[in-house]
């Protein structure tokens, strides 16, 4: 089966339903497969072929889903390009995965004229929006579907094709095009819908971006089922908190970064959210802290989802498992990714490759049908990640005795000093049980007798106040000697990552290891 059956499915089902709510307009599931037929009908017309990169430049629209559906159905590949990045990073992309299509809203209208250089010759250049944002050298994506048909579409996907190109964030070197399959992402679906306990008459809200895999693996977990999606082009707290209540928005998929602003807020000025059921989240842990004050605000509706785009979800920490006020044990893995979904294997591995014991740390590695094809024009990285069937992740983990999975770093941002591992997620969920502490990162800088030593940077509260050395004796009293910062820089805010909204460690590292031949 292909995911642009449920397309089909929904339109035969319930065609009358709601599909998509966004900025007033409402769109039926029976609309929305018919504009997706037009879309791929009209494309084959202009000679657009199977597997063909449809590039989209744009923030959330339905006009996205509309492509992606598409890719679903027509058996094209759906290629979103972070709209944050600069335009060289964005010129680099579009090098890489050479798209036929390059579809833009209005908004970038200027930025598209400026990367019509890293586009192949004759690319169909779409524009959404107000016709007047672009030259003659694009036309209406409305102007193209007027002109099409709804008929049964003359390309349909297969379950081996490609659907997405989700390109990573690319803190360690390029970004890279994960290329992820259709029946995959078919499977990948059905196996959150199960986790949401997901229903045809839910609404779910979606603000994470479309060129981020979260925000359409979310779309997908409630579209599989027929539920209505409730679009916002982007986040801001406050609007999401009403869209919540005016909506009667049933799910939300966000980051912690994204629920500590909506904690804030509505604290400040209250709206009615009773009709939120699940809260998922996901792209970072969120801190023990933060989970407890989020439950006493919202209620008992937060799960976390583990997993990441090469591989799609492999971990859950269900509602039910969410316990703060339970005993030490359960408290504690609120601080854990939960347990392994169904289907889905995770083992530790040893530097030597055997593998760990329970409670060892090693490098998580996972295996399930959803696992991605592969990197794109790029064997070598693709053999290093999945050469032997699993996907080594480059997280540090461990299992407890009940299976729950504890992720403590990256490989990369273990800090080794005087011989000693330490983990920074450990040192950052101590900072953030300082009642002061927003959000703290923790990173190795270089240390002459220890080699490296640990750092935090740590932004505060709005109207609170501590100092660096409060807050090392904070640790201290916490968590072994050898493990506390050493030095701690308060800022006003830390830097993130546009495409994911993690803490950006590498940008934190740089100016402490700009001048060493060693940057670990």
């Amino acid at each position: 089966m292909i995911l642009g059956q449920v397309i089909e499915r929904n339109a035969r089902l319930y065609p009358a339903h709601p599909a998509i709510l966004f900025e007033g307009r409402t769109i039926t599931h029976g609309e929305l497969a018919s504009r997706v037929k037009k879309l791929i009908n009209a494309l084959v017309a202009r000679g657009i072929g199977r597997q063909a990169r449809l590039a989209v430049l744009s923030q959330n629209c339905p006009e996205y889903l509309e492509i992606f559906g598409a890719a679903g159905l027509g058996g094209f590949i759906g290629v979103g390009i972070n709209y944050r990045l600069s335009a060289p990073e964005q010129a680099d992309i579009l090098r890489d995965c050479e798209p036929e299509v390059f579809i833009f809203d209005a908004a970038f209208a200027e930025r598209a004229a400026e990367l019509r250089a890293a586009l192949p010759a004759g690319v169909l250049m779409l524009g959404i929006g107000a016709a007047d944002a672009w030259g003659a050298w694009a036309e209406g994506y409305e102007a193209l579907l007027l002109g099409a048909i709804d008929s049964p579409p003359a390309l349909r996907a297969k379950e081996t094709d490609t659907l997405l190109l989700s390109y990573t964030s690319g803190t360690t070197g390029r970004a890279k095009g994960v290329m992820l399959g259709n029946e995959a992402q078919l499977e990948q679906a059905r196996i959150l819908a199960l986790a949401h306990c997901a229903r045809q008459d839910d609404r779910m809200l979606i603000v994470m971006p479309f060129y981020h895999i979260g925000g359409t693996t979310e779309i997908l977990t409630y579209y599989i089922v027929g539920a209505t999606i409730v679009l916002h082009r982007a986040f801001d707290a406050a609007a999401v908190l009403r869209s919540i209540q005016t909506h009667r928005v049933s799910a939300a998929h966000l980051a912690p970064t994204m629920i500590q602003m909506m904690l804030d807020v509505q604290q400040a000025s209250p709206v009615d959210v009773s009709s939120l059921h699940t809260v998922c989240y996901a792209s970072a842990p969120m801190s023990i802290a933060q989970s407890r004050q989020a439950r006493a605000v919202f209620g008992p509706i937060f799960m976390q989802v583990y997993g990441m785009t090469e591989f799609g979800p492999a971990s859950v920490l269900f509602k039910h498992q969410h316990l703060p006020g339970g005993s030490a044990k359960e408290a504690g893995r609120l601080a854990s990714a939960g347990q392994p979904f169904l289907g889905t294997d995770i083992k530790m591995l040893r530097e030597d490759g055997s593998e760990c014991g329970i409670g060892e740390v090693g490098e998580i590695c996972m295996h399930s049908p959803v696992i991605m094809q592969g990197y794109w024009n790029n064997p070598v990285a693709t053999k290093q990640a999945i050469g032997d069937g699993w996907m080594h992740s480059g997280d540090l983990g461990y299992f407890d005795d009940e299976g729950y999975l504890f992720v403590v770093d990256r490989k990369k941002d273990m800090i080794i000093s005087g011989g000693e591992n330490i983990y920074s997620r450990e040192v950052e969920e101590t900072l953030m049980l300082h009642p002061a502490v927003l959000e703290a990162s923790v990173i190795g800088v270089p240390d002459e007798k220890w080699g490296e030593s640990v750092k935090a940077l740590v932004a505060l509260r709005p109207g609170m106040h501590a100092t660096a050395g409060e807050l090392i004796e904070h640790c201290k009293a916490s968590i072994a000697s050898y493990k506390k910062p050493k030095s701690i820089d308060i800022l006003p805010a830390l830097p993130r990552i546009s495409s994911t909204n993690k803490i950006d460690k590498k940008k934190l590292r740089e100016p402490f290891w700009a001048d060493r031949d060693r940057k670990v």
